[in-house]
């Protein structure tokens, strides 16, 4: 802590020397000591110490009190400069990159996900789309939509795609293969209940004929 207020001394006397020097000379006089108090504090900061000591004075809780922005001037400050026409070039070639789309669109997926679990847990927002979906202009609109030609393609488009997925054609083989056991199980089964009741007629066929054979013997007899 000594350290730190020493720097600060040394900076506030050299600030404090260029100030006098500068009352008694020439302004070429005074550029030149501002040059040369700039140069000795730039120095002075830069080395281990200095450091530290910045370090040391911005970590000090009254200073970060005093240095806590109002809240109010920086949503002023950035709604002037997203609203700004500079700003909203900025964020219009922003998202022109995917990338920077897709990011911004998971940084704040969780927070949308929120926001919609308590609209629709809202009785009030509930209430409102169910009026906007009993509207028939709403209605209209949507029948409009789904019957047309542009909805008609991008929905074949998104079937196709989805059918090409590596997913659904694996989900789509174990449908087939689960299905092909069954019916082999199911035929198999019949064919060993048809090949049952063939054996028993073959086995009546040939008791009668022994009874027959019977009777013959006993006639001549």
């Amino acid at each position: 802590m000594l350290k730190t207020l020493k720097f600060i001394s040394i900076i506030s006397i050299a600030f404090f020397l260029s100030a006098c020097n500068g009352g008694n000379s020439s302004s070429g006089s005074e550029q030149s000591s501002y040059d040369t108090t700039k140069k000795m504090v730039v120095d002075i900061l830069k080395t281990d110490d200095g450091k530290k000591a910045i370090i040391e004075v911005l970590s000090d809780e009254k200073l970060k009190e005093q240095v806590v922005l109002n809240s109010d001037d920086v949503t002023k400050a950035v709604e002037e400069t997203v609203t700004s026409d500079k700003g909203k070039e900025f964020w219009k070639e922003f998202f022109k990159t995917p990338e920077n789309s897709n990011q911004f669109a998971k940084s704040i997926q969780e927070q949308q996900k929120q926001i919609m679990k308590d609209l629709m847990s809202d009785a009030s927002y509930q209430k409102s789309m169910i009026e906007i979906l009993q509207n028939p202009e709403m209605e209209q609109q949507t029948q409009s939509v789904l019957t047309s030609q542009k909805f008609r393609e991008h929905l074949e488009k998104t079937i196709t795609e989805t059918m090409n997925t590596p997913k659904f054609k694996e989900e789509m083989s174990n449908i087939i293969l689960q299905a092909a056991k069954e019916m082999s199980s199911s035929s198999g089964g019949g064919g060993d209940g048809s090949s049952g009741q063939e054996s028993q007629s073959g086995q009546g066929s040939t008791g009668s004929g022994s009874g027959g054979q019977g009777s013959g013997s006993s006639g001549g007899s």
